[in-house]
């Protein structure tokens, strides 16, 4: 038997997960903190807080993922939906919807426009970082 913190530490480091994701988040604190919390699990993460941004960050940073707020400025979080789902099916990155928009209509529209998982505020940290591993198959370092 080994030590009991040295085992919990290396099951921590199995644990890291891989994967690139563009977070889409307007609120600052809420972009910081679920940038933060990513990055521990072992993400690598480009945050950005408006639409204007939205289209190059996808082109360069080339996300396997990308965690979308609805109500964002200079473009909102729909029309990205719409925009991501007219790319050529290769192109076309899963997304994950984090709202404080909680109406079964408003997930209902993010569902129909391509929207993985829908996620509604305040974020369950357990939730989020499931529904990622789910879409991202769970990838470990």
């Amino acid at each position: 038997m080994g030590n009991p913190r040295q085992n919990r530490k290396e099951s921590r480091k199995k644990q890291k997960l891989n994967g690139r994701i563009l977070l889409v988040e307007d609120h600052e604190i809420s972009r910081q903190l679920l940038s933060d919390y990513l990055s521990c699990l072992g993400y690598q993460v480009l945050a950005i807080a408006d639409g204007a941004a939205f289209f190059s960050a996808l082109s360069n940073f080339q996300p396997d993922l990308i965690l979308l707020d609805l109500k964002i400025p200079n473009l909102d979080g729909y029309r990205i939906l719409e925009e991501i789902q007219a790319l050529p099916i290769d192109r076309q990155v899963p997304i994950i919807v984090v709202s404080a928009y909680a109406f079964k209509s408003d997930q209902q529209r993010a569902f129909s426009l391509g929207a993985k998982k829908y996620i509604v505020k305040p974020v369950n940290l357990s939730q989020l970082r499931e529904a990622i591993q789910e879409i991202l198959g769970g990838l470990t370092k």
